[in-house]
């Protein structure tokens, strides 16, 4: 799976580590994330990410 980064504020999102602090469990593709999930960093949704 790939990882994508945050344009924004570099934050990797690596969906072999999810995002468990904001209840994305290990294996969750990022295409796979809600809609209304956000960088856990700087808050910035979605589309403010690309393919690494």
């Amino acid at each position: 799976m790939e990882k994508y980064v945050c344009e924004a504020c570099g934050y990797v999102y690596d969906p072999e580590i999810g995002d468990p602090d904001n209840g994305i469990a290990p294996g969750t593709s990022f295409n796979d994330l809600p809609e209304d999930w956000v960088c856990p960093l700087c808050g910035l949704g979605k589309d403010m990410f690309s393919a690494e």
